[in-house]
């Protein structure tokens, strides 16, 4: 929004239309196979500003395309947590979306290296809550679905999928603050690397499994 009416002079008002147009038609459909990867922002763009400034559609989503990864990149604590996870733990990711977007951003974060398995929902016939996408990343890593822990920021996706799926323990990370509490997940934390927190500490329990979920 700001680049907008900064950079491009888009009185602020349709800046801030423009850029909330665009957030709604692309989390409504993060991609279309019938364009480029990189073209369907600049579609999405193009159609949520006003007719007078659509040529600069393909600027703007240059723009965004780099904030977004800059702004969905790994902390070095977070970077630390993941690989001291991995000592004890086998992880897998799991996420909803269509399969060409969803590992542009595994790819461009170099998530996979973190991970001992990845489901993406767009390649499979089934997404959370569905329990079925949680058991198919247990089938994978070769553990029962009661060694399990979820971890994820939605209710109703990661938090209700892991309880149908009857995974050993449920963690969720409100995105917001102000969300309503639930008594619905096993523990609620405030942020990821509060995780070692709420984990079984016993040695016995070394290479359990956590399942996280993927923005």
């Amino acid at each position: 929004m700001e680049i907008l009416h900064q950079q491009y002079g888009l009185p602020h008002d349709v800046a801030k239309e423009s850029a909330a147009s665009f957030l709604r038609a692309f989390r409504a459909q993060p991609d279309d196979e019938s364009y480029a990867l990189d073209e369907w922002p600049a579609h999405l763009w193009r159609n949520s500003l006003p007719k007078n400034y659509r040529h600069i559609a393909k600027n703007i989503s240059d723009e965004w395309l780099k904030l977004r990864f800059k702004n969905l990149a790994l902390t070095p604590d977070v970077i630390h947590l993941l690989e001291s996870l991995r000592e004890d733990y086998l992880l897998g990711l799991i996420t909803n979306g269509p399969s060409r977007a969803q590992w542009q951003k595994i790819k461009l974060l170099d998530l996979r290296k973190y991970f001992d398995c990845v489901l993406v929902s767009g390649d499979l016939p089934w997404e959370k809550p569905d329990q079925n996408i949680f058991l198919e990343a247990c089938k994978l890593l070769n553990v029962e679905a009661r060694t399990c822990i979820m971890v994820g920021d939605k209710l109703e996706t990661d938090i209700k999928g892991g309880k149908e799926a009857e995974l050993g323990g449920t963690v969720w990370i409100p995105l917001q603050k102000d969300e309503m509490e639930s008594d619905l997940p096993d523990f609620t934390i405030n942020k990821v690397t509060e995780l070692p927190e709420v984990l079984p500490a016993s040695p016995k329990l070394k290479r359990s499994t956590l399942l996280m979920n993927a923005c």
